[in-house]
């Protein structure tokens, strides 16, 4: 029932123009900032956490801007998974930084996107489907029968999904030997045990050892990548970034350190527009009091 019920709005939202759906789904965003709730809770407290130095004034308004972007991101969803696949690419009204990034694929050794949960990260996997051979590492949904649906959608122009099991990583190894590019979220909480703790925001942070062993392993150049929302349903302006080469250090600490740094520089650029609704610090280090 459930999953019909969120398909439902799914199908819903695409009847739309994007500018209606990112509007309804702003005003959502800014009713969830006027009362107390989880999301808004856990967004105030993450950007304590990493914007310490805001004013209160400077505070609540990033929180509302954040808790706007939240409610886009799920409105948005209908035109970017059931539009069709060129009307979707036509939202592209610009890219940053792709210059270097294909100099480095045509070297012809793989190459790994970081791309942060930050603005349309479904935007710009479907730009990436579309120009590149990629495989990208996602978690499946619980929901299952929803998750069948959003494979076949993620897929369609050609990319191909790795789940995050032992199988799906064995993958990744192959698509960089094939001079292919491997799509991986850096910012998912690995879970306790999983991962090592790194700065991020200077707290230490739960952070996943895969995508620098595998950057480690042949040198393996790391870009990050992240579709920023554009004003008024405009539509997004893709940004591609060089990530530090240290982020390929062989000692894992290094590379998590450079790694997180990376994806703190991107949601520098627009701190509104990070998914803050998101328990990143939710495991800490071993006797640290829980966060949320």
């Amino acid at each position: 029932m459930r999953e019909k019920l969120v398909w439902g709005l799914v199908r819903l939202f695409s009847t739309l123009p994007l500018r209606a759906a990112q509007g309804i789904g702003a005003v959502l965003g800014g009713m969830t900032a006027l009362f107390q709730n989880r999301t808004r809770r856990v967004v105030e407290i993450n950007l304590r956490l990493c914007f310490p130095e805001l004013g209160e004034v400077e505070h609540r308004r990033l929180v509302r801007r954040s808790l706007i972007e939240i409610g886009k991101s799920i409105t948005e969803i209908g035109s970017l998974w059931l539009w069709d696949a060129q009307k979707i690419l036509g939202l592209v009204k610009g890219v940053s930084g792709e210059d270097a990034f294909r100099e480095a694929f045509d070297q012809g050794k793989g190459i790994i996107l970081a791309g942060p949960h930050m603005g349309a990260w479904e935007m710009a996997g479907i730009y990436l489907s579309a120009h590149y051979p990629i495989t990208i590492l996602y978690r499946p949904l619980r929901l299952i029968g929803l998750g069948e649906k959003v494979h076949s959608v993620r897929s369609r122009k050609g990319a191909r999904l790795a789940a995050t099991d032992s199988r799906g990583i064995k993958s990744l190894y192959k698509t960089l030997a094939r001079g292919e590019v491997a799509v991986i979220l850096p910012d998912h909480n690995p879970g306790r045990g999983m991962g090592i703790f790194a700065p991020f925001f200077t707290i230490p942070t739960n952070t996943m050892v895969l995508l620098p062993r595998l950057a480690a392993k042949d040198r393996v150049p790391v870009f990050f990548i992240y579709a920023e929302r554009l004003a008024r349903g405009e539509g997004f302006h893709i940004h591609f970034i060089p990530g530090d080469p240290g982020i390929s250090d062989p000692n894992v600490v290094q590379g998590c350190t450079h790694l997180n740094a990376g994806v703190e520089s991107c949601i520098r650029r627009h701190p509104a527009q990070y998914q803050w609704g998101y328990k990143r610090f939710r495991v800490r280090p071993e006797g640290e009091a829980e966060l949320y």
